[in-house]
């Protein structure tokens, strides 16, 4: 019998195949129907910093000169009435999936400042949840704001949150910082313990006929998991963390390469919403046999078996496989 458990922020996962967040995880029913589908855990819808200001009606003048430049802004935020609830409201839900749910349950933070706001960090703790997943979902666009104190000022904010929790604590971050590796070192420095690699920023559209911009929300597919992949193939075993690939798994095979690139867990949403929920007991039954067929015994066994370190070639990870690929074509 193929052992498909793994281990996840210190979690104990009897498989590698998580929902993330998503309106799928926002309610208990859609949540249940994820366990009965297999998947071991699942990632709380978010709950953004904008809401949690909102609500206590605490709107200050660094959001407001904030508002046309952060990829925080409204317009770039899911429809509160279609996506969100309020805080209270969240950690109310929270409770009730702890209560209605028999796996794990990641609570989601969206923001990316230190504040009073982040007293959320402990409810969510307070209210149950196994972990919580802090989303550095931001967009610099102030050509006044520098790498280093964007940086700097992340590394604050998940100290900062780390200090009011003792639950595990996995960061989700995009992929756009100039030196990806030394940012996920003093990421793990300052109390992550896990990576979610990672974040999709939803890009605006131009409406030609009446000239606005407008959202617009493009599922995921199969050729994004690339770059996580890659990533995570390079990070694992040179950042002590543990990581979860996100974005682009939609099938067994995905899973299995995000295993041996190096992540402990692969999260899915496009997938299911496109598919249905039970897509996930067929992408589990097609991991286990693939495991059986090929002589594995465990997901422990092939994780990492890809990564960088341990490949014949691990220049292919890097720019002195450029040329290969070009002439390849």
């Amino acid at each position: 019998m193929v052992d498909l458990s793994t281990s996840y922020l210190g979690l104990r996962l009897k498989n590698p195949l998580v929902a993330s967040s998503s309106p799928l995880t926002q309610k208990l029913e859609s949540a249940k129907a994820l366990e009965a589908a297999g998947v071991s855990a699942i990632v709380l819808h978010s709950l953004f910093e904008e809401q949690i200001i909102r609500d206590s009606l605490r709107l200050h003048e660094d959001l407001e000169r904030g508002a046309f430049s952060s990829a925080e802004a409204m317009y770039y935020l899911p429809d509160y009435g279609q996506y969100s609830i309020g805080p209270e409201s969240y950690v109310e839900n929270l409770r009730k999936m702890k209560k209605g749910l028999n796996i794990p349950v990641i609570g989601s933070l969206n923001g990316v400042s230190t504040g009073g706001w982040i007293e959320y960090a402990s409810k969510i703790e307070a209210a149950g949840a196994d972990a919580l997943e802090l989303n550095l979902y931001y967009l610099a666009v102030d050509p006044e704001l520098t790498s280093t104190e964007l940086e700097d000022a992340s590394i604050r904010f998940v100290a900062d949150v780390r200090a009011r929790v003792s639950i595990p604590l996995a960061i989700k971050l995009s992929p756009f910082y100039t030196a990806l590796p030394n940012f996920a070192r003093r990421l793990a420095a300052a109390g992550a313990n896990g990576l979610v690699l990672f974040n999709r920023f939803y890009q605006p559209d131009f409406d030609l006929e009446e000239l606005e911009v407008v959202p617009n929300l493009v599922l995921s597919n199969s050729n994004e998991l690339r770059l996580p992949l890659r990533w995570i193939a390079i990070l694992y075993g040179r950042v002590q963390a543990d990581f979860a690939l996100t974005s682009g798994v939609h099938t067994s095979n995905d899973i299995i390469k995000a295993v041996m690139a190096g992540a402990s867990v692969s999260m899915v949403t496009s997938e299911f919403l496109q598919h249905g929920v039970n897509r996930a007991s067929q992408m589990l039954a097609e991991v286990e046999s693939w495991l059986a067929e090929h002589e594995y015994e465990s997901v422990a066994q092939m994780k990492g078996s890809m990564s960088q370190k341990a490949v014949a070639e691990p220049a292919t990870f890097e720019r002195a496989n450029y040329m290969k690929v070009l002439s390849s074509y």
